[in-house]
């Protein structure tokens, strides 16, 4: 039997499909319990030979994932920032080296970690209500789970500058024209079809699939390791600045931030 480590990560078994649901009310935040459990059950999921594709989604109907707890940054304490950092690594590059079908039925709001699992994952099943941003720089941060690499090889350098640098925030239809979704689907649709994706792939072969998404990764994953890493240091290196508190903290007391460019 499968279990998760931590209530805020949900997982259930549908045939050979693991249904992964983020259950951390009231916006399904990233959290230091919550990324080991994605991490370790991604790992269980690894070693269960009847598992043949994965399904990831948000508890209720609003939120698939607002990113990380903002809270846990407020006091601009670089131990944590290096934690989270790691921790956000770990989780997100072990769901991306899932060696199944791995797809994210994105039913809501998908900010910063949150569209950053939702990246890490094969596939996107989108909802036309959803809505999709980068938004860390607006709070003295960055994207340190992948967003910076792998939102440019899915959609270019353009549009991953449009959204990382200029916080644009995108709906569904857009984020399909540009190639972030593979799918958009009607609002409550979203888990149907990521379901119904998900037995499509379990009808080919689990060791075929595993050999062909090392493939199709192996000339991307060269390149993006070095980033990936690059992005965590980036990352830390923001929690000595005076900006990154300020935004932080304007963000949580819902005031605009006064930067000082340093």
């Amino acid at each position: 039997m499968i279990n998760s480590t931590s209530d805020k990560i949900k997982v259930e078994l549908r045939g050979h499909t693991a249904l992964v649901t983020i259950d951390n009310p009231a916006a399904n935040t990233w959290d230091t319990e919550s990324l080991p459990a994605l991490r370790d059950l991604v790992a269980e999921l690894n070693a269960a030979d009847a598992v043949y594709a994965l399904v990831l989604t948000g508890a209720g109907d609003k939120f698939f994932s607002a990113g990380a707890d903002l809270k846990l940054f407020a006091d601009g304490d670089t131990a944590v920032a290096e934690e989270m950092g790691r921790l956000f690594g770990e989780a997100f590059e072990a769901l991306a080296d899932f060696r199944g079908v791995s797809i994210a039925a994105v039913n809501g709001f998908a900010m910063g970690g949150g569209l950053e699992v939702a990246l890490a994952c094969d596939l996107r099943v989108v909802a036309e209500n959803a809505k999709l941003a980068l938004p860390e720089a607006r709070v003295g941060l960055l994207p340190c789970a992948g967003g910076t690499q792998r939102l440019a090889w899915l959609v270019g350098e353009g549009w991953a500058k449009r959204m990382i640098l200029c916080n644009e925030r995108i709906d569904a239809a857009t984020a399909e024209r540009i190639g972030l979704a593979e799918e958009v689907v009607p609002a409550g649709e979203a888990l149907d079809r990521a379901l119904a994706l998900a037995e499509q792939a379990a009808q080919q072969s689990p060791t075929s699939v595993a050999h062909c998404k090392a493939l199709i990764h192996s000339a991307r994953d060269k390149a993006l390791a070095d980033g990936l890493v690059g992005e965590r240091e980036r990352f830390v290196e923001l929690f000595s600045t005076e900006d990154q508190r300020e935004g932080v903290n304007a963000f949580l007391e819902k005031r605009e931030p006064v930067w000082k460019n340093c």
